[in-house]
């Protein structure tokens, strides 16, 4: 599955940062992880630094999938509002899911402090109201979140041109938000598993598993056995192949990044996340050496071939867009790329057993626009399914809450 198109940036900025080997032995170990992004990577260092063996195989290199794409928006605001969760599954449970997120980015911050190269920042969140219809909804979420001691302040128009320079009719702005490098991270994090002891491999596709009540076996493409008491699949929008029914829709989404741009002619937007209630939402967040990364676009399409031919069409329609919302803003494209994403109907990830494969063979569906945080979150929640423990959203990640 061809994940990206175009010239995704981190690749661009980092290259190929390490060289992994490919598995040429037998092995045996606790946790094998399918996935070597940074959904891979964060669990990788998460059961590591948790005792456990582990060991992570990726079919191309590492990092190299969708996480070379990925815009890096960290916020706990979801996709779905909160309102609509609740409406789905209870006030209280849309709250925890909101409340593991706003938890994630404070956790991923502690995890990487040790790293000073991630470009990891934190960040003010703006979500504004790109209709007059849609101010209604936005103030009844933002009451929700406040009932819930969600920080967050209500813009009017004049307050929200005055302070942002965009002429839309509110916002709500949060100070809970960040940026990170993923591929960076990825690797970095990788490094800390080797550290500790555990194994990283790359070119390393895994072709069957077979599980029963002892453990898995695994067996690679290149005929090498692997024996593990639990194998986690996170291969990002590659895992639904494991499955036989359909659970997220694949969709493509665009970007580009600017060359860098003063932070006197960037004002706010140097700090904040920038985002909209149009859906698909157009998304903007600047990097640590003033380049902005605008995203949105989204389409249907999940052909790679047809994917390619539209990333400079979309790439001129978000830079208009940009154009628009900031008229004086001076800026040029540097690069441009799509990526594949997915999305759930209801916005929230599955971590955990599905019941056709019974209880040793683990997903980490990390999908969405919140795909970092949630992956952060999914590092604990798989953890009480290994250990049959209990976690506040093991349930509503489950893929037992489609009923």
């Amino acid at each position: 599955m061809d994940l990206k198109s175009g010239l995704p940036f981190w690749a661009i900025k980092n290259g190929l940062m390490h060289q992994y080997p490919t598995l040429q032995e037998n092995l045996k170990t606790q946790i094998v992880i399918m996935g070597g992004g940074i959904t891979g990577a964060l669990l990788a260092d998460h059961f590591s630094e948790q005792g456990y063996q582990v060991a992570v195989a990726d079919r191309r290199e590492i990092g190299w999938g969708s996480s070379a794409a990925s815009t890096a928006l960290l916020q706990y605001e979801i996709d779905v509002h909160m309102c609509d969760l609740a409406k789905d599954f209870g006030e209280h449970s849309a709250y925890l899911a909101y409340q593991g997120c706003a938890d994630a980015i404070t956790t991923l911050r502690r995890r990487t402090r040790s790293f000073s190269d991630l470009d990891f920042a934190m960040q003010d969140s703006l979500y504004f109201a790109s209709r007059d219809k849609d101010v209604e909804g936005m103030h009844e979420e933002y009451q929700l979140r406040r009932k819930h001691g969600f920080d967050a302040k209500w813009l009017e128009h004049d307050e929200l041109q005055r302070a942002y320079g965009i002429d839309a009719p509110a916002a709500i702005l949060t100070p809970l938000a960040a940026r990170i490098d993923p591929y960076r991270t990825a690797h970095k994090l990788h490094q800390r598993v080797l550290k500790r002891g555990g194994k990283v491999y790359e070119r390393t596709e895994i072709a069957t598993f077979d599980a029963d009540a002892s453990g898995v076996s695994i067996l690679t493409k290149g005929g090498h056995r692997i024996d593990a008491d639990h194998l986690i699949i996170a291969s990002g929008y590659e895992s639904q192949q494991y499955l036989t029914e359909k659970i997220a829709d694949n969709r493509s989404s665009y970007a580009f990044v600017t060359d860098p741009i003063s932070k006197a002619a960037l004002g706010p937007l140097a700090d904040t996340m920038i985002w909209e209630s149009a859906r698909p939402y157009l998304y903007m967040r600047a990097t640590g050496d003033g380049r902005l990364i605008i995203g949105g676009e989204d389409d249907d399409i999940d052909i790679p071939a047809r994917r390619d031919t539209k990333v400079a069409k979309k790439a001129k329609k978000l830079a208009d867009k940009l154009q628009a919302l900031f008229p004086r803003l001076e800026f040029s494209e540097a690069f441009a790329w799509a990526g594949t994403f997915a999305e759930t109907k209801d916005g929230l990830p599955f971590f955990g057993p599905h019941p056709s494969l019974g209880p040793r063979i683990h997903f980490a569906m990390a999908y969405g626009g919140n795909g970092i945080s949630y992956s952060v979150i999914g590092c604990d929640v798989l953890q009480a399914w290994i250990e049959q423990s209990e976690h506040d959203l093991k349930q509503l990640f489950s893929f037992d809450r489609r009923g």
